[in-house]
């Protein structure tokens, strides 16, 4: 694999970082901040609402701009606004900052999973793509526990810095390691929207949402799980975030090459595993081990969804992948909100702690049968594909896309 793909990988990782790690420091800038903790919340939904805002908006504005220069900016971009958190003076300035950070979020990985795929050969696009989000992963084993605790020990404006230096790492290790890529001839807003609107897009698109709000509904929750249903103490929740981001992390390892190979019978695979974790959780949930096991796969099998969605949508918007891949990861965090939400309202319902599991379970049905309706929908005959060298061509017979 190229080294460019470590550069994309480390600027993964920081981006991972500073997405999951609010979750954890929301009792201390409450505290800090004089404000209640579901308050001190509303800036986990700061960052989203960035990133579903940030992807379509910064790849319209970047669609003329070469490849390694919009990543530079991008990640300048998700830099400063670390750096306004950990400066910010108010709840309000750190909101600001959060928004501006999760901007770029987007818009980033829409753009570096194009590059990942024009660095390999015909093949292997998917493995670049899940390098690129192995990153993303290691956030969630490594970086998520680490910045917490630094944020517990030094204050959370520390961690804050700490996300803003692996910026700038990362845009050192883009500059000397990608190489330069021009914008493809056609490529323009309107070109870009046009692709968006293709039906297979679309639903790929759906399919992300509902699928991926199914394992949102259940880490969103994840915490309170470890001590209310699991019966660990709350020093044990660390250790079982970091099993899920093992999962996640197995998971990425195996969809690159299983898409590769067949794309939609792994997109079909993984979610309808997915909804099978969910079902059985709340029935093993205090059994330890079990419980701990399922944790694992959840990660595992949730994650492997990604992979097989980015490489969808890439393909069927043909020559304009571009602004169809960042739209994929607003769908993300539109799931991100949803199953959170949804999973809040069956706990304040009384059905339990456990019970996000089987609302992610219908979800993860939900985005099952969405994307069957589209392969059965997909009977064209050519199907896009991507080539070495980045380009989107037609081919006459079916591929592992069906």
């Amino acid at each position: 694999m190229p080294l460019a793909l470590l550069a994309l990988a480390v600027s993964a990782f920081g981006i991972g970082t500073t997405e999951f790690v609010m979750m954890g420091l929301l009792p201390n800038v409450a505290d800090d901040l004089g404000t209640s903790v579901p308050t001190a919340g509303y800036l986990v939904s700061a960052y989203a609402i960035g990133v579903v805002l940030g992807a379509p908006l910064l790849t319209g504005l970047g669609s003329r701009i070469p490849r390694k220069r919009m990543l530079l900016l991008l990640m300048g971009l998700f830099t400063v606004g670390n750096l306004a958190s950990a400066f910010a003076p108010g709840f309000g300035w750190l909101m600001a900052g959060r928004f501006l950070a999760g901007l770029p979020h987007g818009a980033f990985f829409g753009v570096g999973a194009v590059v990942a795929a024009r660095l390999v050969p015909h093949g292997r696009q998917a493995r670049a793509v899940a390098t690129m989000f192995l990153g993303l992963t290691v956030a969630n084993v490594v970086g998520v526990p680490a910045a917490t605790l630094l944020g517990q020990h030094l204050g959370w404006r520390a961690t804050f810095m700490v996300v803003a230096v692996i910026g700038l790492a990362a845009m050192a290790a883009l500059a000397r390691l990608v190489p330069q890529i021009p914008v493809e001839a056609r490529q323009d807003v309107r070109h870009e929207i046009r692709a968006l609107g293709n039906r297979q897009v679309l639903l790929g698109l759906l399919t992300a949402v509902l699928g991926f709000a199914g394992v949102f509904a259940v880490y969103s929750y994840l915490s309170s799980m470890t001590t209310e249903a699991m019966g660990f103490g709350e020093s044990s929740v660390t250790l079982v975030l970091a099993l899920f981001g093992i999962g996640m992390t197995l998971g990425a390892l195996a969809a690159g090459p299983l898409t590769d190979r067949a794309l939609r019978p792994t997109l079909y695979g993984s979610l309808g595993a997915l909804a099978v974790v969910l079902t059985v959780f709340p029935f093993v949930a205090d059994v330890r081990w079990a419980a701990l096991v399922a944790v694992v796969l959840l990660g595992g099998v949730g994650f492997m969804t990604t992979t097989p969605l980015q490489m969808l949508v890439m393909s069927k918007a043909q020559d304009a992948p571009t602004l169809a891949s960042a739209s994929n990861h607003s769908a993300f965090n539109l799931a991100n909100a949803g199953g959170a939400w949804l999973g809040g309202v069956a706990i304040a319902a009384g059905w339990g702690w456990t019970s996000p599991a089987l609302v992610g379970a219908v979800l993860a049905a939900a985005g099952l049968a969405v994307a069957v309706t589209a392969g059965l929908l997909d009977r064209t005959p050519g199907t896009s594909r991507i080539v070495a060298g980045g380009a989107v061509v037609r081919e006459e017979q079916r591929t592992a896309v069906h």
